[in-house]
């Protein structure tokens, strides 16, 4: 039952500029490219306005003018940048917006307003507006007319508000550089033919904002590979099931597939921690790995308690099951626990409860130091 959908899966939508959110890479990409153009000269007077009145680093500063080779205003570039500081821009959102296009640097203060006014009419804080911009840079370069005021009409036609746009939007801001005529709209009727309940699928759409972002073709291989895999599409997991898929390529599927099958899962166990946790699925293959293997290495839980409570695969393994597993491994060694709860205890109980219920009874033997050391500053304070 496994097989059936790993020839059904094609890969999520990629994003070009996601390259874009890392500093390092962003250095890394564009001062290459710079290195490989030594023919264009920085223009000395930006560089200095970047520079010296806004803070930018020397690099950045010394590659963004360099693209300028029609541009030369170091007054334009300054009052720009100091508009936008006046509207909450920070420096390394500044960073982004001008290396991802230098030529906002010639952009009008008028022209600015105008489109931040369309933001600002939905009852958008000038740090939340600045985050959306600094988040996908290219609505500064989409036609407000023919694109991203559409969008956001489309977007309030959808939603109901102004209020549920401007949520939405502060989730993700790709919806107002993509067609949603061809991607989001599609994909919702996809969902809906599935008599999946529209409140469902808009809850869906804030949970999991990219995933109504894909082609219709992967929506459609997604629910299909749901369907086939028997998650009732009347429950919660079965949209859980198409955003896993439609996250998943089908090369990196397979890849994950295998590493469980490796690990000791068979292809039922697979098929049966799918259909009851499908969210799980969404991590990645080396993530998914290491929360495996951290609870085999106890010895205290096996693959069956892994399949029972596949919960667990969703957990952090640095803010919840290592501490956890860590506590409950000294106890043992101190004869303070002859037998380990339950797979489902560990992962499932909040920190509260897990204090109260497991180490209340012992904090004076397992002693403070080692819980503040296992546990950092997360450590619940009882009082004895």
């Amino acid at each position: 039952m496994i097989s059936i959908a790993r020839n059904n899966l094609s890969c999520l939508f990629s994003n070009p500029n996601s390259y874009l959110c890392n500093p390092n890479v962003l250095s890394f990409h564009f001062f290459s490219a710079a290195r490989a153009k030594r023919f264009i000269i920085p223009s000395p007077e930006i560089y200095d306005v970047l520079v010296h009145n806004h803070q930018f680093s020397p690099e950045l500063a010394a590659h963004a003018s360099s693209r300028l080779p029609k541009f030369r205003s170091p007054e334009r570039a300054d009052s720009i940048l100091s508009f936008l500081k006046e509207n909450s821009f920070t420096t390394t959102q500044l960073e982004k917006l001008v290396i991802h296009n230098p030529r906002i640097l010639g952009f009008t203060i008028e022209g600015f307003k105008s489109r931040l006014k369309v933001f600002q009419d939905l009852g958008l804080s000038s740090e939340e507006i600045a985050k959306i911009i600094s988040s996908n840079q290219g609505i500064l370069h989409s036609c407000m007319a023919s694109k991203v005021i559409p969008s956001l009409s489309m977007l309030k036609a959808l939603l109901g508000s102004n209020d549920e746009v401007a949520r939405l939007l502060k989730k993700c801001a790709w919806f107002l550089t993509h067609d949603l005529e061809k991607t989001l709209m599609p994909n919702v009727e996809i969902l809906k033919s599935c008599s999946i309940p529209i409140e469902r699928i808009l809850h869906f759409l804030y949970t999991n904002p990219r995933c109504f972002l894909v082609k219709p073709d992967i929506m459609r291989k997604s629910v299909d590979g749901a369907i086939k895999f028997e998650v009732p599409q009347t429950s919660t997991a079965f949209i859980y099931a198409v955003a896993a898929l439609s996250h998943t390529s089908e090369g990196m599927w397979e890849v994950k597939l295998e590493t469980l099958r490796d690990l000791g899962f068979s292809d039922d166990d697979i098929f049966t921690m799918f259909r009851k946790q499908p969210n799980v699925f969404s991590a990645s293959t080396k993530t998914m790995k290491n929360k495996i293997e951290l609870l085999l290495a106890t010895g205290k839980y096996n693959i069956a308690n892994i399949v029972s409570n596949s919960t667990a695969l969703g957990r952090s393994i640095e803010k919840r099951l290592q501490p956890r597993l860590q506590i409950l491994g000294l106890m043992e060694s101190r004869n303070l626990i002859q037998q380990w709860p339950s797979l489902s205890r560990v992962a499932s109980f909040t920190d509260d409860r897990f204090f109260e219920r497991f180490i209340r009874p012992y904090y004076d033997k397992i002693g403070e130091e080692n819980i503040t050391k296992i546990f950092g500053g997360r450590q619940k304070k009882i009082d004895l």
